[in-house]
């Protein structure tokens, strides 16, 4: 089965190659941006795709020194270093964090503590209320001012 796997890659690296090939022949002026890395074909939307995509917050007990959070969200550009920034900014600690996307769709799991321990209720409320209101918030592009 092996044997397939690295006829196919060697097929599709000749593709490759007949491609680059029959570009730098026909269009000589694509090499700079070849030799550079510059890709070529169906670029992404340069405006962010404004979807309706339910936030969820949930807090559970992780042991008496931590909790843990996970969070399903809308994904954009910068999200992680926000959703960190943000439970930062009421000195809950950040021990370690697991991000993934799916679509448009984030999922951010996070070990949390509060002081070495493990997120009371009342604490756990602040952190969920806290990320809600940072995740409606309407984002407004810095060129826009």
């Amino acid at each position: 089965m092996a044997t397939g796997f690295f006829v196919l890659d060697g097929v599709l690296m000749a593709i490759r190659l007949t491609i680059i090939n029959n570009l730098l022949q026909y269009h000589p002026e694509s090499s700079s941006q070849l030799a550079m890395g510059a890709t070529f074909g169906v670029e992404p939307p340069k405006e962010t795709v404004d979807v309706d995509i339910a936030t969820h917050l949930r807090v559970r007990y992780d042991g008496p020194d931590r909790s843990l959070l996970f969070v399903e969200t809308a994904d954009r550009p910068g999200l992680l270093v926000d959703l960190v920034k943000t439970i930062t900014d009421i000195n809950i600690a950040v021990e370690s964090g697991e991000f993934d996307t799916e679509g448009l769709l984030a999922k951010a799991t996070f070990h949390v503590n509060y002081k070495g321990k493990a997120l009371i209720k009342p604490l756990q409320q602040v952190l969920a209320n806290s990320l809600q209101y940072f995740l409606r918030r309407p984002s407004t592009e810095e060129a826009s001012f």
